[in-house]
């Protein structure tokens, strides 16, 4: 399809989700080939207009980035697969925004995936539950009992204190401290 075939379609996609006009300004001023991959990928995975947005803006600043146009970045493997993977499209969609959060900050997805490895060595019980904070913005950490009898609720305190210095450097490492 021609550059011209493939801006009307932008236009009209972005007027049926209502994409705000520098959003969609900053999607048409992409070279062709940007366009036309983000085009086919918000129409695959039927993007809203929140995802649509939240897309371009990361794209941009990790092309920004690596020094390469917005169609490498959606090329990359990773995304690739998210994209032709089988599952939901709201599921698949939501995988592609975090990966491509995954892809913009490096060093946050890094420290994520060592808290990750943190929680798992922990080897906590069935029946505790700890939930770390949401993209990390907070240094709270949830820890939850599920318990049937006071037997069950004794054996996850003791648990719980038996892993202590585990969930102190896990807490820590949220706060800042190595």
């Amino acid at each position: 399809m021609d550059v011209d075939g493939i801006d009307a379609q932008i236009r009209e996609l972005a007027a049926a989700r209502r994409l705000p006009p520098s959003h969609l300004a900053r999607w048409l001023a992409m070279d062709a080939p940007s366009r036309a991959a983000l085009l086919e990928i918000a129409r695959g995975l039927r993007l809203r207009t929140g995802q649509l947005a939240t897309a371009l803006d990361t794209l941009e600043e990790i092309a920004v980035r690596e020094r390469v146009n917005v169609a490498a970045v959606l090329d990359y493997p990773e995304v690739r697969r998210i994209v032709h993977n089988a599952g939901s499209t709201p599921s698949r969609a939501s995988a592609l925004l975090e990966r491509l959060r995954a892809l913009r900050y490096p060093e946050l997805n890094r420290v994520r995936e060592q808290l990750r490895t943190e929680v798992s060595a922990l080897k906590l019980p069935r029946g505790i539950s700890l939930d770390l904070p949401r993209e990390l913005g907070s240094d709270e950490v949830t820890v939850s009992l599920r318990v049937r009898s006071a037997a069950d609720l004794a054996h996850l305190l003791d648990a719980l204190d038996q892993k202590r210095a585990g969930l102190t450097r896990i807490i820590e490492m949220l706060g800042g401290k190595k």
